[in-house]
């Protein structure tokens, strides 16, 4: 297993982590702590792969409005939620949207449907994957030995015991939006 993750774990960290990467990330931090992956190199492939989806999805809305407008019909709560946010916080919520379980997507193709500066938002959207991808990987490594302790002998029941854990907590973000 550990060499399957060595092999591979910085391909699947990068498609994960172009649509949303926060728990890829997770995974990555412990399994960096736990010598399988190097936190650096896991912290950059994150970056990149998310920045690179955020960009996608806001020059997909860009360019092809209906479909972007079709595919966020479902979403409405949610788009009420992203609308709103960018009226409050305006283009803050670009390092908002990285933190926020279930709007992560459609901040960027939001964005993209309005008339707002493509050079901003790769601007703001650069800082806040950074900010992102340096937080999130750097507080999963400094917790992966606590994780890791849980189980002395089996480290990958420590990544089972978070993704237990943000399983959880998305299933609360949910009810709490219904």
């Amino acid at each position: 297993m550990e060499q399957f993750i060595q092999d591979w774990g910085y391909v699947a960290l990068f498609l994960y982590s172009f649509g949303g990467g926060f728990v890829g990330l997770v995974f990555a931090g412990v399994l960096s702590y736990a010598g399988d992956l190097n936190i650096y190199v896991s912290i950059l492939v994150a970056g990149i792969s998310n920045f690179l989806g955020d960009q996608f999805l806001f020059f997909l809305a860009r360019k092809n409005k209906n479909y972007a407008k079709e595919m966020m019909g479902k979403y409405g709560r949610k788009i009420a939620l992203a609308h709103l946010m960018m009226r409050k916080y305006g283009s803050f919520v670009v390092f908002i949207q990285k933190y926020i379980y279930g709007i992560k997507t459609l901040i960027p193709l939001a964005m993209g449907l309005t008339k707002y500066s493509a050079t901003k938002f790769a601007i703001f959207n650069a800082l806040a994957t950074i900010l992102w991808a340096c937080i999130v990987g750097y507080l999963s490594f400094v917790a992966g030995e606590y994780i890791l302790s849980l189980s002395d002998d089996f480290k990958y029941v420590g990544l089972g015991i978070i993704l237990v854990l943000f399983l959880t907590i998305s299933y609360i973000f949910k009810r709490i939006e219904k």
